[in-house]
């Protein structure tokens, strides 16, 4: 039997946005952004987790590609607990043209990577306006997409596991970001 979750409404409708809302979503905030871009997140739980998790975090707005990237779903919108209707949504197109747009607003973009050229998550400057992108399940994120960051991230992992679920490793991120921001 599902456990009841008093936070998800099915008749609460959802924020999206196109990628031409980003110069305005940014600029409507009064605030330092703190955006999470998704490049292909294709598990619906994953992206459930993640929403709640940009929720918990204060995260401004999400990016989501229309294609390669799981649809919010009944299902991903019972996981994210209210997530997926609190937190707006933007819908790009193109996931180049969307980190473009964010960094013409003054956003640095700070891709997750294990590539050799990337830094530890806890030596970055995660503080300002930011967009943190978080790749793929297996994949991580895209050649491109990496190469369209202003710098490169990653969590320091020191089993013999490779590498974090990405719901998990954007808590990390995300909750590393609002840390060196101040916020307690």
């Amino acid at each position: 039997m599902a456990r009841a979750n008093s936070h998800y409404n099915p008749d609460v409708a959802i924020l999206k946005h196109e990628e031409s809302d980003i110069p305005e979503l940014v600029e409507s905030l009064g605030h330092d952004a703190l955006v999470l871009v998704l490049d292909g997140i294709q598990d619906p739980h994953n992206l459930g987790a993640i929403l709640r998790t940009a929720d918990c975090a204060g995260v401004d707005f999400v990016v989501i590609t229309k294609r390669r990237s799981a649809p919010v779903t009944e299902t991903v919108r019972r996981i994210a607990c209210g997530g997926a209707e609190s937190v707006p949504i933007v819908l790009a197109n193109n996931l180049r043209n969307a980190l473009e747009k964010l960094k013409a607003c003054g956003v640095w973009v700070a891709g997750t990577s294990d590539h050799k050229t990337s830094s530890s998550i806890y030596n970055a400057n995660l503080k300002g306006p930011l967009a943190i992108v978080m790749g793929a399940e297996g994949d991580g994120i895209r050649h491109l997409t990496g190469e369209t960051c202003d710098f490169l991230v990653r969590i320091p992992m020191l089993g013999s596991v490779p590498c974090l679920n990405v719901s998990v490793a954007t808590g990390v991120c995300l909750f590393e970001a609002l840390r060196q921001r101040g916020v307690r």
